[in-house]
């Protein structure tokens, strides 16, 4: 069923981004550390808001009815993907975050559609995408 057309378009903006998982903190301060992403909120062990441009990206720990004994080795299975527009140099952006040992591939672009893209994977097996920024004020 296609839904019609009624009214005036939808006003929306995205301004929060909630991922669940084990480990609160440690992927926090990857964030922190990886790309110097600010905590706007925080409840210890349970809850962490950081500010992405003008959208904020929260780790919301699991309910317990999911959490595992030993959360260092639990891997996320997800087709979900966090793109993180970047004005610094992608190459030394990449190279610095292999060099603090953050899994990253290589650097790929689609000319005509994207600038330079890279894939890299969070401690918890999230996978992320550092897209250079083609607008030099952002």
């Amino acid at each position: 069923m296609v839904a019609t057309k009624t009214g005036d378009p939808m006003n929306a903006s995205l301004s929060r981004i909630i991922l669940y998982v084990q480990d609160v903190e440690r992927l926090s301060t990857f964030c922190q550390d990886a790309f110097q992403l600010p905590v706007v909120e925080t409840i210890k062990g349970e809850w962490a808001v950081l500010r992405v441009g003008v959208c904020e990206l929260a780790l919301h720990r699991v309910g317990k009815p999911y959490r595992v004994a030993d959360a260092s080795t639990w891997k996320v299975e997800t087709n979900a993907k966090m793109v993180i527009l970047v004005t610094r140099e992608l190459k030394e952006l990449r190279a610095e975050l292999i060099r603090r040992g953050v899994p990253m591939g290589r650097i790929k672009s689609y000319p005509g559609l994207t600038g330079p893209l890279c894939d890299g994977t969070d401690p918890k097996g999230n996978v992320f995408q550092l897209a250079q920024s083609r607008d030099p004020s952002r």
